[in-house]
């Protein structure tokens, strides 16, 4: 993410499912290749604006998404 940022997970079944996350990039198409590059690919791509948010989510339904400034 940058220096002295960090984001916490941890696995609780108990808990799963319906969680949503959204981090702004600074460069949103360098993150998303990095991603793709581990075999991750996106579930969608959202348009608000100005800004573009590219969308993960996995089985349970939890979501994270990376947002910046449109292509």
């Amino acid at each position: 993410m940058a220096p002295h940022r960090w984001i916490v997970l941890e696995q609780r079944p108990e808990r799963a499912g319906n969680a949503t996350h959204t981090l702004y990039v600074n460069d949103l198409d360098a993150r998303v290749a990095a991603i793709s590059a581990r075999g991750i690919e996106p579930s969608d791509t959202e348009i608000y604006g100005d800004v573009r948010k590219v969308v993960y989510r996995d089985p349970e339904g939890n979501e994270i998404g990376f947002g910046g400034s449109p292509a």
